[in-house]
This record gives structure tokens, C-alpha cells and sequence, in this order.
């Protein structure tokens, strides 16, 4: 896949925020991307960033609230074909380890 992409979705006010974080995250179920939830946001890999647009305003949509903040980021490397997993594993293979703490 050549277009990975950080998502947050949520809305703006107090309180928890997960039961809107789960409906933005179900949302993309209806599209052809991978993702992958962290507690700060969404990875979401495609080959077309047609595709992701798509999703990313679903998910955006999917949140019921008077006001919705999201934040995308894209890398669209177009001239070779790397997934998140793979960025992650070169890092790590600079580290020697996990890129995570506690790792050994």
C-alpha cells in the first residue's frame, strides 16, 4: 500500500469520548483501507487516496455532535509501495529493538 494516513476524529466538549471515537472508527469498515487504533488516533493504509478520502469523511460524519474536530495526515509515496508496518520495522531496525518502551 502506498497511501498511509494519521485520522483523529472526535468531538468538542467534556467527558469521555470513546463511544464517538468507536462509531468514526466503525465507519471505515465500509471502505477498502487497513487501519489500526492507537490512543491518539488512527493509522489507515490504502492504495488510493481517493479511497481514503472517502473514508475519512464518513468518518468524520459518523460522529453526532455539534462540533467535530479531525485531524488528517498524509504520506502518499508514490514512486514505491511501504505500509505502516514496514516504516515502523526500519525504524526499529536502527534501534535494535521495539520502538516502544519496555521493549527488549
Amino acid at each position: 500500500m502506498t497511501v498511509v494516513a494519521f485520522l483523529s476524529v472526535a468531538p468538542v466538549r467534556e467527558g469521555s469520548m470513546a463511544a464517538d471515537v468507536a462509531d468514526a472508527v466503525d465507519a471505515l469498515e465500509a471502505f477498502d483501507v487497513e487501519y489500526e487504533t492507537t490512543p491518539m488516533g488512527t493509522v489507515v493504509e490504502t492504495d488510493d487516496v481517493g479511497e481514503l478520502m472517502d473514508a475519512v469523511e464518513a468518518a468524520h460524519r459518523a460522529v453526532d455532535a455539534d462540533r467535530v474536530s479531525t485531524f488528517l495526515k498524509i504520506d502518499d509515496k508514490r514512486t514505491a509501495t511501504s505500509s505502516a508496518a514496514d516504516k515502523v520495522e526500519r525504524v526499529e531496525a536502527h534501534l535494535g529493538r521495539e520502538a516502544r518502551s519496555g521493549s527488549e
